[in-house]
């Protein structure tokens, strides 16, 4: 989830002692968790009949199932398919809070939080802020590029890509023509990796049959990596047979080049080249999302640092999981990888700390266990890597399949998203080509970064 931050915060003299919100008071200890991705909702879950009042904040009230997000970009789901609200999903549970609200700054020397409905004390602070889109400080590709975090951005994503067909299709001018209709992807990891599968799906199978006016021989789907290789978090095999899959299905596949700049039609490389499209999406890279008020030296890398129970730098009640918390060691000197397990694992073992303390009894360092890792590359291709061996292909795919379909959230959406799979499958068609809300740059359906 994201966040927004500002130095510029209103009422931030006021009496924090305050309780607002309409939150009562409890005989039990508050603890108040932001966000509501994998971490939060695993720590919300942990904490049902513990001693203890849990207030969570999220600026959505909905969970999203983010490794599905590119499937509602390329309009094999939709939104419903992947978010669950997150009220039903704590439905029932006692002396437990949801509030719908940025969270802007923390007070830690009042153990208080400041948001966009008011202030509210807390005994226990836990943020589960996920991350955001890392630009590298490149503005203009800031402002010109699109992000895919969040359900709204997938949305964009897919209706920018209908609009620009449907908009070629009253276009004489082969430059123009060729701007709409060809896809930049920035970033080889799994989330460039499976877009760019999934568009080569859409130019081979799908949008042919919506279009017959155009030549989709033309249209090319280019990935850009800056590093030597594509999924550098997964084994050299998961790379190798990822590249093969993608080149097999068309995608122009670009090692070692970097992104130096996108004006909204050309995106300028690092040798020099140019690329010519009016749809870059910028899957290249994420950081911590961070809340204002902690202090300079609890903060590396854009993540917050924590000790091996989750306990930011500094604080005895404040903790940090998931891809905002880096827990260093000798060998891992970034942290944890930012992937949807570590967040788990780490909720649920911060919980049974607070279990823990109010029996007094000893706390558990946090341990990572590695199930492994995995990337669908497209129709009967997936690449998966477990902890002594990986394997790919039409195996892997089913494997990818049924992972991602036990840890999505709710039984309609597990069945929904099935029926979606296999409807797809045999037909050779997405039917949620759909543009339910005009794409427009900046508009007021663009989530804040």
């Amino acid at each position: 989830m994201e966040f927004q931050t500002s130095s510029n915060i209103p009422n931030a003299k006021t009496d924090h002692s305050k309780i607002s919100m309409h939150i009562p008071d409890s005989s039990h200890p508050r603890v108040i968790i932001v966000g509501g991705g994998f971490g939060g909702i695993e720590i919300v879950k942990a904490l049902k009949n513990a001693p203890y009042q849990v207030v969570l904040f999220d600026r959505h009230n909905y969970h999203t199932f983010q490794p599905l997000l590119y499937q509602v970009a390329t309009a094999g789901l939709e939104p419903d398919s992947i978010a669950s609200p997150l009220r039903r999903i704590f439905k029932g549970q006692k002396d437990f809070y949801f509030r719908m609200a940025d969270v802007i700054k923390i007070f830690p020397e009042e153990k208080c939080i400041h948001t966009t409905i008011g202030n509210l004390k807390y005994d226990y602070l836990i943020l589960a802020t996920g991350s955001k889109t890392n630009y590298y400080g490149m503005k203009e590709i800031q402002e010109n590029a699109m992000p895919m975090k969040q359900v709204p951005q997938a949305l964009n994503i897919r209706s920018k890509i209908l609009q620009n067909y449907e908009n070629a299709l009253l276009s004489n001018d082969e430059l123009e023509l060729n701007s709409l209709i060809d896809i930049v992807i920035v970033g080889g990891g799994p989330t460039g990796v499976e877009l760019a599968g999934a568009m080569s799906e859409l130019r081979r199978s799908v949008l042919p049959k919506d279009f017959p006016e155009h030549d989709f021989s033309k249209m090319d789907i280019y990935l850009l990596e800056a590093g030597p290789r594509l999924l550098a978090g997964m084994s050299d095999h998961a790379g190798k047979k990822s590249l093969e899959y993608l080149q097999k299905f068309g995608v122009q596949v670009k090692l070692n080049t970097a992104v130096k700049s996108y004006d909204g039609l050309k995106v300028k490389l690092g040798d020099g080249s140019e690329i010519v499209s009016q749809t870059v999406i910028w899957a290249a890279g994420v950081t911590g999302n961070l809340i204002e008020g902690l202090k300079p030296e609890a903060v590396k890398g854009g993540r917050y640092l924590v000790d091996d129970y989750n306990k930011v730098m500094g604080y005895d009640n404040i903790f940090a999981v998931g891809d905002t918390a880096a827990m260093l060691a000798a060998d891992r000197p970034r942290g944890h990888a930012m992937v949807a397990q570590v967040a788990i694992q780490q909720g649920k073992n911060v919980a049974k700390n607070l279990k823990l303390k109010v029996h007094k009894k000893p706390w558990k360092k946090f341990s990572y266990y590695d199930k492994g890792s995995m990337a669908t590359v497209g129709r009967n291709k997936a690449v998966v890597d477990f902890p002594k061996f990986s394997i790919a292909g039409m195996f892997a795919w089913f494997i990818w399949m049924f992972v991602h379909l036990l840890f999505l959230i709710g039984f309609r959406n597990k069945i929904a998203t099935l029926i979606n799979w296999v409807w797809n499958y045999f037909t050779f068609d997405r039917a949620n080509r759909l543009i339910i809300r005009p794409w427009r740059k900046n508009n007021t359906y663009e989530n804040k970064e």
